[in-house]
């Protein structure tokens, strides 16, 4: 049996080690482990008295791997940008947010499940946890629908639904993950979720007003707000969009030039602003340490999974998976688009099985180098040509799709993690009723999927414009 053969049973095992319920962080690794030692031990004849010797470097090496990696500056985003966002629920700016969005859009069908999702995309574009924001707003946002009589089911689906969003919509922790795993430019794949994300909220906005226009139950609109109580709102919600121009401007400098700091910079600098507007807005220290708590804990639980997959993805490397993978992607006579929604359609088979940051890190080492090699220029018409989509823009433009599959992933029975969690919150709500809220979103999702696909300049104008 050669490298490849074997990397296609252990990469079998792993999947059953997932679908019998294992938490994807150990069976990456376990399985990983198992493949080094088995890879190694090939290159030997399988000799017996080699077997200790196999066994040892594969510990080794699965023990390097994680601390090289993981010490990454980049990576270091992802905590900040989660603590950003617990700091902003912390010190009231997301009730304040809501409330705004609430006052100027309610007046439209489905007017609260319209201003949860665009208070859930301005949340967004200060935390980099989808988990985070769909928690947050099932505690602000559900209550107040189902005071004025929206279906319970629907409101959980809009909150777990449109907390999607902060994946897309920077900082994002998996555009983050996405940009490590890939090599390339974290700032430019930031810059380049941000029309996709608000699009992405405008097709679920619409989405929710078509609904309540034929079915009226679902979300009555919220009326009577004066010209005075709208303006009236909207002070208390400016430092989100302070804190978001803070980082935009640290990071891409639009005044031309050099950067005036990394990513990372910008992400703790955010956060230091958002604390200084806490502490203003009277946060306590018993608030304070929840959201260090509450950081801590959804960071270990992301950096936990990265680990577990970087033991598996290295051994990928030893077996040769993802060059055997491309060299067959390649030699296949159909249109690369053709190929492309064959591996978009299945992502979303894998979404149903598995977590978001976990599916991406287990399967871009081998997916990633099979779409580079069919040459991103041939993926787009003529006109999309000149935003560069041969290089370093088809990965960004790639990288926007499969996140942007990662958050349809987010909802997905029957591991929807935000799903779970909205039900977490809520003691009246069942995970089973919030998969059937979720389920109008799903037409949503494709939609937008299916154009961002077929005009790539959403996704890449910003970006080539930096």
């Amino acid at each position: 049996m050669d490298s490849v053969e074997i990397g296609i049973v252990v990469s079998g095992l792993m999947l059953v080690f997932v679908l019998l319920g294992m938490r994807v962080a150990f069976a990456a690794g376990l399985t990983g482990l198992i493949g080094l030692v088995w890879i190694f031990w090939a290159k030997k004849g399988y000799d017996p008295e080699d077997f200790g010797w196999a066994l040892t470097v594969a510990v080794k090496t699965a023990g390097q791997v994680p601390h090289s990696k993981v010490s990454s500056q980049a990576l270091s985003l992802i905590p900040t940008f989660i603590l950003i966002g617990y700091l902003a629920y912390y010190a009231g700016l997301t009730k304040a947010l809501f409330e705004a969005a609430k006052r100027w859009v309610g007046w439209v069908p489905g007017g609260l499940a319209v201003a949860t999702v665009f208070a859930t995309a301005g949340f967004a574009a200060v935390s980099g946890a989808s988990v985070a924001t769909s928690a947050v707003f099932a505690r602000i946002a559900i209550p107040e629908m189902l005071q004025v009589g929206y279906d319970k089911r629907f409101a959980a689906g809009v909150v777990a639904a449109a907390g999607t969003l902060a994946s897309l919509i920077p900082p994002s922790a998996i555009l983050v993950i996405y940009a490590i795993i890939v090599e390339q430019d974290v700032g430019k794949l930031l810059l380049a979720g941000f029309i996709p994300g608000a699009f992405s909220a405008v097709v679920y906005a619409s989405l929710i007003m078509g609904m309540a226009v034929l079915w009226p139950s679902f979300g009555p609109p919220v009326r009577g707000y004066s010209w005075k109580e709208r303006l009236t709102s909207l002070p208390p919600a400016f430092p989100i969009f302070f804190v978001v121009l803070v980082i935009i401007f640290f990071i891409y400098n639009p005044f031309g030039g050099d950067p005036w700091g990394t990513p990372t910079e910008g992400g703790a600098l955010g956060a230091f602003v958002v604390f200084l507007m806490a502490l203003l807005r009277g946060m306590r220290w018993g608030q304070f340490k929840d959201a260090l708590l509450e950081t801590a804990k959804l960071s270990a639980m992301i950096f936990t999974i990265i680990w577990g997959v970087l033991i598996y993805v290295r051994f990928l490397g030893f077996a040769d998976l993802p060059g055997a993978f491309s060299d067959w992607i390649t030699s296949l006579h159909q249109p690369p688009m053709m190929t492309l929604i064959f591996i978009l359609l299945a992502y979303a088979v894998l979404g149903m099985f598995m977590d978001a940051i976990g599916m991406l890190l287990l399967t871009l080492p081998v997916v990633y180098p099979a779409v580079m090699a069919l040459n991103g220029g041939e993926f787009v018409s003529a006109a999309d040509s000149a935003f560069g989509m041969s290089g370093p823009m088809c990965a960004i433009w790639f990288g926007i799709l499969v996140v942007k599959m990662a958050e349809f992933c987010l909802i997905t029975p029957p591991i929807g993690l935000n799903c779970f969690v909205v039900a977490g919150v809520r003691d009246d709500l069942s995970v089973q009723d919030v998969f059937w809220g979720v389920t109008p979103f799903f037409i949503a999702d494709a939609v937008t999927i299916g154009l961002l696909v077929a005009f790539p300049w959403i996704v890449l104008w910003l970006p080539s414009l930096a």
